[in-house]
């Protein structure tokens, strides 16, 4: 029985079941937005089932089971045999199986299909971040596997499946299957090119054994992988060029279990449910996935897609970090009122909030332009997608540290749920290329591929002339573009101006005003301090935080 003196007043509930899909504004609209008025029904639907699961005390449950329970490599059987098999807590499972179930790795062969997802995605990531990560590669995969029609009619329906099988055995006797990437190496890193895993061509066309390591392969209990190897032609020929595409089965057809060795788990900073390997190729049998030696072409459709789910994924932590801010300063007094009627705090709120809305438009945008059959959405793809997953991947963990802030000492305690949010988010800005890569990226775009920022000027132009700040910033980047001396060494720079423009045109176009003027004035005008809660004097700052709050 609790002393008088051990009486707790002024804290704020936990912000648990709600719905997560309706609660977020910016997120609905976007759906609303990009999605043909015939699927609007059944999509808000499933998302809104969807958004009560992920608000729900048993979702919020399992995330934290599933992290303080992580991934545990066995090796060995008892009897010395090697099985090379990760074991989770249950929790991982159910949240992986509401994630497939969810549609989540069913994008490529529905009506708007991308919208959805993406949307689900940005839902069911605030319930447990790490498990996103085979979902992700397993919805990825699809377009690399497409370049072999006879793989995409072997995996492509397991793949896009709506039934979770855990557990190894052939792909031929489960009803659905996941899918890994195993792309970097030691030496290598990001330089994919310098890859040394060796593909020796077998008498059966397009099958090999592989020899060689991968030094990042997340997700090893996936039921396939996709990686790139040095091939041998059957001259015996091999060298720079021969970079090669390779489908990896984790159990051959037969049953009997592929050479796959996992030498150790990462022990990372966060992402803890997840498992991230190491693992070892030696005589593993494996099938080519597109032409020989174009291995980097083959699957730079998967790695677009998960740089996609990068930008999608921040917006996610971005989103459930400002929503457990703003719900704690609705509740949480100080200094004679609430702290979400303090100036001082509002201005901080809603400069997170401005962050959190601008990353879930462009997200949600560029899924649009992935279910679009124009020319120009492709094109707008090319530059928009390494632009996005710069700037946004970037933005979320000062956002997170932020709103981790906004709790106080409530917000350092690993109860809250804010550290969790806090270590993970610096992921999505390493993973499928860290921000040099995507600079450089774009700059190889805007260089050997000229419309594509004819299709990138195109889109933001539609808003000229709606806000001055706006079209001053539009004229900014077209003198940087102009410039093409020193561009390597002035490229973060740009591309942070590119992503920033985007965003402001997008907002310009279909935000509130209020979080518009406020983005513009701050991002664009440059009428900001160095660290958030400095937007200026005169703005709507309180419309701007009630639309970010989540209603319980």
């Amino acid at each position: 029985m609790a002393t008088s003196t051990h009486t707790v007043t002024n804290q704020a509930p936990p912000l648990v079941g709600y719905d997560v899909f309706s609660a977020d504004r910016a997120l609905t609209e976007a759906v609303e937005r990009h999605l043909d008025p015939g699927l609007l029904e059944t999509a808000r639907g499933e998302l809104t089932l969807l958004g009560r699961s992920a608000g729900s005390a048993q979702a919020q449950t399992w995330g934290f089971q599933a992290n303080d329970h992580p991934p545990v490599l066995r090796t060995h059987d008892r009897y010395g045999n090697r099985i090379d098999e990760v074991d989770f807590h249950p929790a991982w499972h159910r949240l992986l199986g509401k994630a497939v179930s969810a549609g989540l790795t069913n994008a490529w062969g529905r009506p708007g299909g991308h919208v959805r997802r993406a949307a689900g995605f940005l839902v069911w990531t605030q319930a447990e971040a790490g498990h996103g990560c085979p979902v992700s590669m397993t919805h990825a995969a699809v377009p690399a596997l497409r370049t072999d029609p006879e793989l995409a009619a072997e995996w492509e329906p397991l793949l896009t499946s709506q039934t979770y099988v855990e557990g190894l055995r052939p792909a031929a006797e489960k009803s659905g299957a996941l899918f890994g990437m195993g792309m970097t190496e030691k030496q290598g890193g990001s330089d994919v090119r310098a890859n040394t895993t060796r593909a020796e061509p077998l008498a059966a066309a397009g099958e090999y054994l592989l020899t060689g390591h991968k030094w990042f392969c997340s997700a090893p209990m996936s039921d396939g992988f996709l990686v790139l190897a040095q091939a041998s032609s059957s001259s015996g020929s091999s060298g720079p060029g021969s970079i090669t595409c390779f489908l990896v089965p984790r159990v051959l057809p037969d049953g009997t279990r592929n050479a796959f060795a996992i030498q150790r788990l990462k022990d990372k900073l966060g992402n803890k449910s997840n498992a991230s390997s190491e693992v070892e190729f030696d005589g593993t049998w494996a099938r080519r996935v597109g032409e020989e030696g174009r291995g980097v072409r083959t699957i730079i459709e998967m790695v677009a897609a998960t740089r996609l789910d990068c930008v999608v994924g921040s917006a996610a932590l971005m989103r459930q970090a400002v929503a457990q801010a703003v719900h704690h300063a609705a509740y949480r007094s100080a200094f004679g009122g609430l702290l979400i009627d303090k100036p001082l705090m509002r201005n901080v709120l809603a400069d997170i909030a401005l962050e959190s809305e601008a990353a879930t438009t462009l997200g949600l945008r560029l899924a649009a332009a992935y279910d679009s059959d124009s020319e120009a959405d492709r094109a707008l793809l090319r530059l928009a997608v390494p632009a996005a997953k710069y700037w946004v991947t970037k933005r979320c963990t000062p956002v997170a540290a932020e709103a981790l802030e906004c709790l106080g000492g409530n917000g350092y305690v690993e109860e809250s749920g804010m550290p969790r949010l806090l270590r993970e988010s610096p992921l999505n800005s390493i993973w499928e290329g860290s921000g040099n890569v995507q600079t450089l990226d774009v700059l190889r775009a805007l260089q050997r591929e000229p419309h594509v920022l004819d299709a990138f000027l195109q889109e933001v132009g539609q808003a000229r002339g709606a806000d001055h700040r706006l079209d001053g910033a539009i004229k900014g980047l077209l003198t940087e573009l102009a410039d093409l001396e020193s561009m390597e060494v002035r490229a973060r720079r740009l591309v942070e101006r590119m992503a920033l423009v985007l965003q402001g045109s997008l907002l310009v176009r279909w935000a509130p005003p209020a979080v518009a003027d406020a983005f513009c004035a701050s991002r664009l005008g440059g009428d900001w301090g160095s660290a958030f809660g400095t937007l200026p004097h005169g703005l709507d700052l309180e419309a701007v935080v009630e639309r970010a709050r989540a209603e319980v």
